[in-house]
């Protein structure tokens, strides 16, 4: 059998095409380590901020990663006196070491007299043995003692008062004298402004294009009294409950008790971090903590106080935005996409088809590449694990683009009957930067719902997973 010779010109052509598409490609949406923002993202970085009373912010330049010459990489959140502490970390059987050590150091505190979160990004810290635990203790140590002098030297047998985390690469041990060795430094350069909180945003960022910073006020039913929260994110990548690879740190100056800010952070995360997913992977360094220090007055709030449901709400719709931004950034992404489930039989049953649908890479690839492939969506909705007997049912279940812009949805499937899709209208919603996805499991009015962000799949995310390291 003959083999017919490949056209050498032809081939020649479509090298040089490959190379020039290689030399000339520009990352519109992710560009890490470049400290630029892509113009498409500038708008979700603020200006101004309100910043809770009694905490500061700073970052310092470490140089974790060697290639890192300029950019802070050490962040240090403080509060002017010992306060109320809280966390949720990752689930991921192989835990970093900070995640392990902060953990310890919240349940040997009970939540109490917790003074700071210091943070290091470029590496993580994770998978590192005895030693990393050793870095993370250490982190933790130094830290304390920026605060000594404004302590009177006490201390309360508890332990160390400081939440450490770190976010980078798996796998490497940390530069830990070289992290210890500026500590200090991003003590001093502790403040109170808008500057000083977006700069320690910055430094907490990995492939992140953009720093991620929250800042409100807001008022409890039992008072007039003013109160502000604070807060900052990161992740871009290797997102996915529980917990998402990201960290979060969120301040506020209302005066709440331990278990109750445990509580209120917990159910918070359940509607926010733990409701997004951008590749579907869990790290294994997610950390969000709150620290509360009472700054601005009031009654001390407890589980069983008449503000706490209000507290706890509030804190919930603070983390959703928070944790949008994360998905903002998703590394390539180009679509925000907003999945919501409705009519189902338990709150669980919507949550799972949610994710189902926000991890399939074959939906996420269809919204990148602007199609209309809603039998995708369906497919991942007949797989979704975790739902219970009779919660999902084919001929109940309807799927529907819902548009940004106000006009009627565009149906897709009504009852598991297809619908004639109007192709040029969906090729027109799937142009939008946010898109919304609502699928109905059943046709009952008293249904459970459950609504999930994410975003698409780009070329652009394999080529910043596929160089991460270098």
């Amino acid at each position: 059998m003959s083999v017919a010779r490949p056209n050498a010109r032809l081939l020649a052509r479509t090298c040089a095409r490959q190379s020039l598409t290689a030399r000339t490609q520009v990352r519109n949406y992710a560009a890490p380590g470049e400290g630029t923002i892509p113009a498409a993202k500038r708008k979700y970085v603020p200006t101004s901020g309100t910043y809770p009373l009694g905490f500061r912010a700073g970052s310092a330049h470490v140089g974790v990663k060697p290639s890192n010459t300029r950019f802070d990489d050490l962040a240090l959140v403080a509060s002017d006196t010992p306060c109320s502490g809280a966390a949720v970390f990752t689930t991921n059987k192989f835990q970093a070491a900070p995640v392990t050590v902060s953990r310890d150091t919240l349940k040997k505190r009970s939540g109490e007299g917790v003074r700071a979160v210091v943070v290091n990004s470029g590496c993580a810290n994770a998978v590192t043995g005895k030693g990393g635990i050793e870095d993370a203790i250490r982190m933790g140590q130094e830290t304390d003692k920026c605060f000594i002098e404004d302590s009177n030297g006490e201390d309360d047998g508890k332990g160390s008062r400081s939440i450490v985390m770190s976010t980078g690469v798996i796998g490497q041990r940390l530069p830990i004298q070289k992290i210890v060795d500026k500590v200090p430094t991003a003590y001093y350069n502790l403040g109170g402004t808008h500057d000083h909180w977006l700069s320690a945003a910055r430094a907490i960022c990995t492939t992140d294009t953009f720093p991620k910073l929250v800042s409100r006020t807001f008022t409890l039913p039992s008072s007039d009294k003013e109160y502000r929260i604070a807060g900052m994110t990161k992740g871009a990548g290797m997102i996915h409950p529980n917990m998402a690879t990201l960290l979060g740190i969120i301040c506020t100056d209302a005066p709440v008790a331990p278990a109750a800010l445990q509580s209120a952070l917990t159910s918070a995360i359940t509607k926010s971090f733990n409701s997004i997913s951008i590749d579907g992977d869990t790290s294994t360094n997610d950390t969000v903590a709150i620290l509360a220090n009472g700054a601005a007055g009031g009654e001390t709030i407890s589980t069983t106080s008449p503000d706490f449901n209000a507290f706890a709400d509030t804190l919930t719709a603070f983390a959703i935005d928070l944790a949008k931004l994360v998905v903002r950034d998703g590394e390539g992404a180009t679509k925000f996409v907003t999945i919501r489930v409705t009519n189902a039989k338990s709150y669980a049953d919507a949550k799972a088809v949610g994710n189902a649908i926000a991890k399939s890479p074959l939906v996420k690839t269809a919204l990148y590449g602007k199609d209309a492939n809603w039998g995708r969506i369906l497919c991942a909705t007949g797989y979704a694990e975790g739902v219970g007997p009779d919660g999902i049912v084919p001929e109940e279940t309807s799927v529907s683009f819902v548009p940004t812009d106000g006009s009627p949805k565009l149906k897709l499937l009504v009852k598991g009957e297809p619908e004639q899709v109007d192709e040029a209208r969906a090729a027109k919603i799937l142009e939008s930067e946010d898109l919304e996805i609502e699928v109905r499991l059943s046709e009952r009015d008293d249904g459970e719902h459950a609504t999930v962000w994410t975003c698409d799949f780009s070329h652009e995310y394999v080529t910043i997973n596929g160089d991460y390291r270098t």
